[in-house]
């Protein structure tokens, strides 16, 4: 039986790397791809290129998810201490025999100057390279940390999700959230979530009918939906409110307070926050309680008040509905400018 392996840090996973790990393993029975990892080294290659830092779990995910349907691809991950420039390889071949625990036949790679370091460290195996020219897949580690937007083609669908920048629309009753959140997904050619409180107070008849428990099931199936949207987004995702405003509506409508709110808000990651001021017509839809000047900006103040509690950042926007769509376009196109 024919044993290879094919190495590298996978910063992230590309369409190259697919290429070559694909290639490699019809020329041998088995194919361990070693996922080396440094949080020095890794956490210093993403630095340098403004990238944020991909843990080591997520990249042997994401071979996992390559593999998930050959048998005979074992992706396996050995960590080392050391930076991009005093890699030990004598010691890194070490630990990938004794993860592998059987006699090496060809270990694939993509530079010819590795040739004579691998005849040296595995002198039973044979080196061999694959798209070593980069011809089939012209894309490299560090082209997609430097712009993964730019290079989005390259990156395999599973490893997308990693870098959708996520930009929420928050703020009171009938303010624009919805329309603005619609409009922006349809300008950026991608997916959007729903405000999935205000679908569960029309299933139930309105904001009265709401318990504690449901305000729960907001919260986590909104979050829920977020997930699964972004597996499909565009570079992109829009989100009509979140957990913030939900702990809000549950205080404005019904009393409530849940520590469940606080909790989720910790782990919430947005990469920007639009605010959106009441300053556009209110609109009696039925579901809406508080359409009076007064209350508007009453409301409007307490979400406020908790955002900055919670030490959100948030960007307002006001204005008619075209001022609005364009500066949240200006914001969002500032956002991709500084990745």
């Amino acid at each position: 039986m024919m044993v290879g392996f094919i190495g590298g840090k996978f910063l992230p996973l590309h369409q190259g790397h697919v290429d070559s790990i694909l290639q490699a393993s019809t020329r041998v029975d088995k194919l361990y791809v070693i996922l080396s990892h440094s949080e020095k080294r890794d956490r210093d290659l993403c630095e340098r290129c403004g990238c944020k830092y991909i843990p080591y779990q997520t990249r042997l995910s994401w071979l996992h998810q390559l593999a998930k349907n050959t048998d005979h691809i074992v992706p396996v991950a050995i960590e080392d201490e050391y930076g991009d420039d005093d890699y030990d390889w004598e010691d890194g071949a070490r630990k990938i025999k004794e993860k592998i625990k059987e006699p090496i036949d060809i270990i694939f790679g993509s530079d010819p100057e590795y040739k004579e370091i691998f005849s040296k460290l595995y002198p039973d195996a044979c080196y061999t390279l694959v798209d070593h020219d980069r011809s089939i897949q012209p894309v490299s580690g560090t082209k997609v940390r430097n712009d993964p937007y730019k290079h989005w083609d390259m990156l395999p669908s599973f490893v997308r999700p990693f870098f959708v920048k996520k930009v929420v629309v928050v703020g009171t009753e009938s303010c624009g959230k919805s329309t603005l959140v619609s409009k922006l997904a349809q300008m950026y050619n991608t997916v959007r979530v729903e405000e999935h409180g205000r679908n569960v107070c029309e299933e139930n008849g309105g904001p009265e009918t709401l318990t504690e428990d449901m305000y729960r099931r907001i919260a986590y199936g909104h979050k829920l939906l977020e997930y699964e949207a972004v597996q499909k987004a565009n570079k992109l995702l829009l989100v009509d409110t979140e957990a913030v405003v939900t702990e809000y509506y549950a205080g404005l409508y019904n009393g409530y307070s849940d520590p469940l709110f606080g909790e989720m808000i910790k782990h919430e990651d947005y990469d920007l926050w639009l605010f959106l001021e009441p300053d556009v017509t209110w609109v009696d839809d039925g579901q809406r309680r508080h359409g009076s000047d007064d209350a508007r900006l009453e409301n409007n103040r307490k979400l406020k008040s908790m955002l900055d509690g919670y030490g959100i950042k948030y960007v307002t926007i006001s204005g008619n509905y075209e001022e609005r769509l364009q500066f949240a376009m200006d914001e969002v196109d500032a956002l991709f400018k500084k990745s």
